[in-house]
């Protein structure tokens, strides 16, 4: 007896699926798309995401068996002539969104596809017109480079989707001029005046400057089982901040007791240190606070923003120990050329004039 009897998925092994197909009494197992001239390959994505793909291709031998495809039959030379799956930009964005990435890094990454595939119009995704993408637009400098650099990395992802090549020698890195979040001169008079404007606003700026967190995440979410019982330390697990390593941070005298007036005494250590439930205020929470509070402020200058506490708090730091470790530790940055380019992007004074070579004898040891 001729023709198809049967097509679905079955599970192999833990993890592991194949279309299984039987076909005039025999039984053939598939793993990837090949044999129909399809670019995908289920057993290349997470785990999670295995079952859904393999669901998905099994409708697709579906199709090429209607088309005239049988078990017997390879397209696989037909590939090369084939367009890579229109699906390519969405099933490589699902994919990378199941990696762990961080809030904000998933929201650029998600409105670069969608642009990216408003660009295409349906074309398949190569690294010309990807290049053309980034050269073609009316974006700055900077927003190109950035542009640029997301893509280089998502190529990775969309080359387990039959992508080829990269843009790297198509497209040209910017050098674009640092944006510097001014120090404060009279940091403790700007307290004050935020003091006046809101409490919660003025804890979160305590924190930036005396714990040298990150405002818009590592302290909107903080909770107060993220603090020692005496509110003397505070400790952030490699998945909550930016560098990925974990950091203990001591909480100074001065900020604790504004801690303390956020504290209720029956808070479980799930609560949120602002909103006062498990669930954070929304990631724009503070940036809409400094907003209106810049709008009323009195003191401060141009370029000063909610990350100039942070920056003020780390040259404070830096200036009392000389120690870029310790800066590093503290920061949170992954590695001492992060704090480097940190210092040199503040501008900090790294050598007095003493240190400079002088001509004489003094200071010769020679």
């Amino acid at each position: 007896m001729g023709g198809l009897q049967s097509i679905r998925v079955v599970k192999v092994s833990k993890g592991r699926y194949c279309i299984s197909v039987v076909w005039g009494g025999s039984r053939y197992r598939f793993y990837n798309g090949s044999y129909i001239a399809s670019w995908s390959k289920p057993q290349s994505l997470p785990v999670g995401k295995r079952l859904r793909a393999f669901e998905d291709l099994c409708l697709e031998y579906q199709r090429a068996i209607d088309l005239g495809w049988t078990p017997l039959d390879d397209w696989s030379d037909r590939l090369e002539r084939v367009s890579v799956s229109a699906s390519l930009l969405t099933d490589a964005l699902a994919s990378k969104l199941q990696q762990g990435l961080s809030e904000s890094y998933a929201r650029k990454l998600t409105w670069l596809v969608k642009h990216l595939k408003r660009f295409l119009k349906g074309k398949n995704p190569t690294p010309k017109l990807l290049a053309a993408f980034i050269n073609d637009s009316h974006w700055t400098p900077a927003t190109r480079t950035i542009v640029r650099r997301h893509l280089i990395a998502f190529e990775k992802e969309m080359a387990k989707y039959g992508y080829e090549g990269s843009i790297k020698t198509l497209t040209t890195r910017y050098r674009c001029e640092e944006k510097l979040h001014k120090p404060f001169k009279d940091v403790e008079a700007v307290l004050g005046e935020i003091s006046l404007f809101d409490a919660r606003l003025h804890l979160c700026c305590l924190l930036a400057f005396g714990c040298l967190l990150r405002p818009h995440r590592e302290i909107r979410l903080l909770t107060w089982g993220d603090f020692s019982d005496d509110l003397s330390y505070v400790s952030l697990g490699g998945n909550r901040n930016k560098g990925k390593k974990n950091r203990i941070v001591p909480v100074g005298v001065f900020i604790r007791p504004y801690l303390m007036a956020f504290k209720r005494v029956s808070c479980s250590s799930e609560v949120n240190v602002f909103s006062g439930k498990e669930k954070p205020y929304n990631r724009d929470y503070f940036k809409t606070l400094w907003g209106r509070y810049k709008k009323q402020s009195t003191l401060l200058e141009k370029d000063q923003t909610l990350y100039s506490f942070r920056h003020t708090g780390a040259i404070q730091v830096y200036e009392k120990t000389g120690s870029l470790s310790k800066l590093q530790q503290v920061m949170g940055h992954s590695s001492l050329q992060v704090s480097l380019t940190y210092l040199r992007g503040l501008e900090v004074k790294q050598m007095e004039m003493e240190d400079m070579p002088t001509i004489g004898n003094r200071n010769r040891s020679w």
